[in-house]
């Protein structure tokens, strides 16, 4: 499996590996910087360079599920080979905007007393769905997710096991989307205060760094279904 450094440090920014292998769509390889699609958030993009110099621009990245590899999406492999080091450069300025809106679906969900149904981040924007049979008021939401942005509340990880978590059904709040395993262990997301649920995307370290959001549009999906959709104002 690769090594998931984001995992422990969402805010590395570049980074060394070693090619595992060389496929038609890219390269594997043993660790890696870049977040692959999975759990409503984008595959991270940003560039490899070669030992020749060569920079390689990763277009995608994905993880497969039966391998634990990552993927590596390169318009072009020429002149990469297993066994060669290269080094990872992060899109940053993308990642980080994807860091903030999830950490501010992290209070969403928290504000809301109801299971979320499916959820998505698309460049600055992002939402939830809950099994919620009313809309919430959108104003009010804007708000509440207003205030704990600007009381700065800490974001903190921790690891627990498989088994803990299974004794702990409570802390999963999404019906659609199960958090990572395979490894033994998940990984706690926790903002101080406010939500503590188990989740495997990218975080800020605190609060005040998502800056100021506006919930747009709640939509009614169906019966028992509604979407609260919101969006990081412009910097």
């Amino acid at each position: 499996m690769t090594l998931e450094l984001f995992r422990e440090d969402g805010y590395l920014r570049e980074g060394e590996a070693t090619i595992v292998a060389v496929t038609e769509q890219g390269v594997e390889l043993d660790r890696t910087i870049f977040y692959p699609l999975g759990g409503g958030q984008p595959g991270d993009t940003g560039y490899l360079t070669g030992q020749n110099g060569q920079q390689y621009r990763v277009a995608d990245t994905r993880k497969d599920r039966d391998s634990g590899q990552h993927i590596h999406f390169l318009e072009s492999v020429d002149g990469l080979n297993k066994g060669d080091r290269v080094s990872m450069t992060l899109d940053w300025d993308k990642r980080h905007v994807h860091m903030r809106v999830h950490t501010c679906l992290h209070l969403l969900c928290s504000l809301i007393d109801a299971p979320v149904t499916g959820g998505n981040i698309s460049g600055n924007k992002g939402r939830l769905d809950f099994d919620l049979p009313e809309a919430p008021d959108k104003e009010s939401l804007t708000e509440q997710l207003n205030q704990l942005i600007q009381a700065q509340h800490p974001v903190s990880m921790r690891w627990i096991t498989d088994e803990e978590l299974d004794a702990q059904p409570e802390l999963v709040r999404t019906l659609s989307v199960q958090p990572p395993r395979g490894t033994g262990r998940v990984r706690l997301i926790h903002v101080d205060a406010v939500d503590l649920q188990p989740c495997g995307g990218t975080h800020v370290a605190n609060t005040g760094e998502i800056g100021h959001v506006q919930v747009t549009k709640i939509e009614n999906k169906g019966k028992g279904n509604r979407r609260i959709i919101l969006e990081l104002a412009s910097d």
